[in-house]
């Protein structure tokens, strides 16, 4: 007996304070940083050493969704629409036809081509922090065109969906039972998007981060370690986990509009390992016990105190550090993997008998500059992109379709610093470079289907090029934050990061109040 009950005991602990153990998660895979690994290692890596079946993309780099057709067709992918796409979707005359289009030429060849898209995100955090209220109308038009543009172009079991940081809910007194949603956005936004959700079966994506409210007084239950908890005396419900009461929150406001049948989704959540110095519950071991403990309750079938036994399409944040991001020092060191696919700490993502390293790639990407700026510009490490001589215009004109979705494309316009030479070539290489150098130097972000080439002459003081480069960073970077890797409009100002937006479950009224 005595045994039995040891054994029973070692495994609580384990369950307690180590790894979530061969469960099935999603990540957010970022690519800022200058020493990332190739987009094929990566998805190969997951796909075959790891229990990782859905990978949420912040763009539809094209890179990363050939890898992942290529090499990992099981994995489920989540991708992005910057913010800035949204108003032309959501035009009642053309928005179909604009989003059928977006939806050809970003997402139709990969999933012919084997990549498993299962979810299509409207934009992000479109409702705050920062709102653009010509945004916030748009949304639920454009996910509705959205939705009718993938079941006219074939891909009916794409869902459509949007993330939302916790701030759409009205402050509730830290009880999960007062959850209910922002008066201003609810009969205009959150009420049509829930009947939206419902009707497509697609869930409500939600990004939680206990992170952004914890205190040295409430770290414990910030981190699912034990503590006394918080009494909901409405459900008769004792709260020991702030992921928990943000879950039960968001459900509770939901239920309250008739709508406790909608899915919720975790777009993203995460600890980091390193922050300032001397901040307190940063390092490996907190973030090995808030991952453990969101995975136990997402993947592994214990739910949350009022949805018990439920499990959540979850994306864990993230894959790896990105050491090119702004902003405090936790903002780059979010990510559960090294970049030579060594966890930082154990998870139990890696198949039993697994280790670390993918196959190599066949053609590994060139490293990068070995000291890049942390802001790069494009004169940058000594690289440029630039559209190939000979390229065709049709395809250098689809490049400025693409990259003007992510970066600031105001100088080629009539009238801008870079406007002449004012032909398509000149206007490509601007657009390419932007895009390049705001990635982060990789040389497939300059592959644009063949059509880019990787200099190492600055090409804006080559006459018989005349091409314009004297700017070209991401008008995104600047708000991009703790939010991976792919570039946004400046519209939006949903990037922010973690200590800029320190008390986001305040806001939510979920943290414990500690007076």
């Amino acid at each position: 007996m005595l045994p039995l009950l040891l054994s029973v005991l070692l495994a609580a602990a384990a369950q307690l304070h180590g790894a979530a153990g061969q469960l099935p998660i999603g990540v957010n895979y970022g690519a800022n940083g200058d020493n990332l690994p190739p987009p094929a290692d990566v998805a190969t890596f997951i796909a075959t050493k790891t229990t990782i079946n859905r990978v949420k993309l912040f763009d539809a780099n094209p890179a990363f969704l050939s890898a992942f057709a290529s090499n990992a067709p099981a994995v489920a992918l989540a991708v992005s629409i910057p913010n800035s796409a949204l108003p032309s979707f959501a035009d009642k005359s053309t928005g179909l036809d604009a989003a059928r289009g977006w939806v050809r030429d970003n997402l139709s060849a990969h999933v012919s081509a084997g990549a498993n898209v299962t979810l299509l995100m409207a934009g992000n955090e479109i409702l705050g922090p920062v709102v653009d209220p010509n945004l916030m109308v748009a949304l639920v038009p454009a996910m509705r065109r959205l939705a009718q543009a993938l079941q006219a172009e074939n891909l009916p079991s794409v869902r459509v969906t949007t993330p939302h940081y916790l701030g759409i809910l009205a402050p509730t007194g830290g009880i999960p039972s007062n959850g209910s949603f922002r008066p201003e956005l609810t009969s205009k936004v959150l009420v049509p998007m829930l009947k939206f959700l419902n009707d497509t079966g697609s869930p409500l994506m939600v990004n939680a981060y206990p992170y952004f409210s914890y205190n040295a007084a409430t770290l414990n239950y910030a981190v699912f370690r034990p503590n006394a908890g918080v009494w909901d005396p409405a459900n008769k419900l004792n709260y020991t986990s702030m992921f928990d009461a943000q879950m039960d929150a968001i459900y509770t406001a939901m239920k309250k509009l008739g709508f406790g049948g909608v899915q919720i989704a975790v777009g993203e959540a995460g600890w980091p390992t390193k922050a300032e110095a001397g901040q307190v519950g940063v390092g490996p071991e907190e973030a090995r016990d808030f991952n453990a403990g969101m995975i136990r309750v997402c993947s592994g079938g214990k739910g949350t105190p009022l949805m018990p036994g439920r499990t959540f399409e979850t994306y864990v944040f993230s894959l790896f550090d990105e050491d090119l991001k702004p902003g405090p020092v936790a903002e780059r060191n979010f990510g559960i993997f090294n970049t030579d696919f060594t966890p930082k700490y154990d998870l139990g993502l890696l198949r039993q008998g697994a280790s670390a390293s993918p196959n190599p790639s066949p053609n590994p990407s060139p490293k990068p500059s070995p000291n890049p700026s942390p802001n790069p510009s494009p004169s940058g490490g000594g690289k440029w992109c630039v559209a190939k001589a000979g390229a065709n215009a049709s395809d250098l004109q689809n490049n400025i379709n693409y990259a003007c979705g992510y970066v600031d494309c105001k100088p080629i316009q009539s009238g801008g610093a870079c406007f002449d030479p004012n032909n398509v070539q000149s206007h490509a290489s601007y657009v390419m470079n932007s895009y390049y150098q705001a990635n982060g130097l990789h040389d497939y972000d300059c592959d644009f289907k063949g059509t880019g080439v990787v200099v190492s002459s600055d090409p804006s003081k080559l006459r018989e090029l005349q091409i314009c480069l004297m700017t070209g960073r991401s008008k995104s970077r600047q708000f991009e934050g703790s939010r991976g890797t792919s570039l946004e409009s400046t519209s939006s100002s949903s990037r922010l990061g973690p200590r800029q937006r320190r008390g986001e479950a305040d806001t939510a009224g979920l943290a414990p109040h500690t007076s």
